[in-house]
């Protein structure tokens, strides 16, 4: 064999495009090194090394590059799956400790709750019940709750005892009169008296979980009773 017969791709893309003409033809392209698995790569660089012209032998250096370069981008690769099995691990993970508040209540953000059927007594009539919590700020003295209607009616009205940070409370539906109320949706506000003043307080209407599912971004969404969604990062308490 003449030195005029050996081929002199000592360009890596000259070899690479002659190796893969035929697989690459219905693309129109050829791979680059980050779209090349290990298998291909190694033979890439078999080739250069048997077809290289011995009086212009290969740089080492380029040989050198090329690998670490194949080698950063496989690290890479097999980095971003690992990632992407642990964020659907911990996706998953999340979604089964959500599915455990199906039934159970959360609070919410709107001073907008829900008045519903908690169950019957012993003589069949109904047991109704609407909960949120007021948040009573620092050593509050005491204060009060009030309960209207959709149409800004007050219906109700109760004391709040002293305290400090999230208190529960709870209105079964029967208003000022003793009159037992239809379930439906309430707005409740509250008032606090702190240092002898008294000021408006935040209220946060519970609602009860009846679903899970996974939204976009494997974001966590509740489903709630009144047919309100959330993401499981919006919840802040949970009962």
């Amino acid at each position: 064999m003449t030195l005029n017969a050996l081929t002199t791709p000592n360009d890596s893309a000259a070899i690479f495009e002659s190796l893969n003409g035929v697989r690459e033809a219905e693309k129109g392209k050829s791979k680059s090194v980050e779209e090349m698995g290990s298998e291909e790569f190694l033979t890439l660089m078999i080739a250069q090394l048997e077809n290289q012209d011995p009086t212009k032998p290969m740089d080492q250096m380029a040989f050198m590059s090329q690998l670490a370069q194949f080698a950063q981008v496989s690290g890479i690769q097999e980095l971003n799956e690992s990632f992407n099995g642990l964020n659907n691990n911990l996706t998953g993970q999340q979604a089964l400790q959500a599915s455990q508040m199906v039934g159970r209540s959360v609070s919410t953000s709107s001073n907008v709750g829900n008045l519903g059927v908690l169950g019957t007594t012993a003589e069949g009539e109904q047991v109704m019940r609407l909960s949120a919590s007021v948040d009573m700020g620092n050593n509050a003295s005491g204060g009060t709750f009030y309960i209207q209607d959709m149409s800004g009616q007050l219906v109700f009205s109760g004391n709040l005892p002293p305290g400090s940070g999230s208190l529960p409370v709870v209105w079964d539906g029967v208003d000022a009169q003793g009159n037992a109320l239809p379930p439906g949706q309430y707005r409740i506000s509250a008032e606090v008296t702190r240092n002898g003043s008294t000021k408006p307080a935040s209220v946060y209407a519970h609602e009860q979980v009846v679903s899970v599912e996974i939204g976009a971004g494997n974001a966590v969404i509740l489903n709630l009773a009144n047919g309100q969604s959330l993401g499981i990062n919006e919840v802040k308490e949970f009962f």
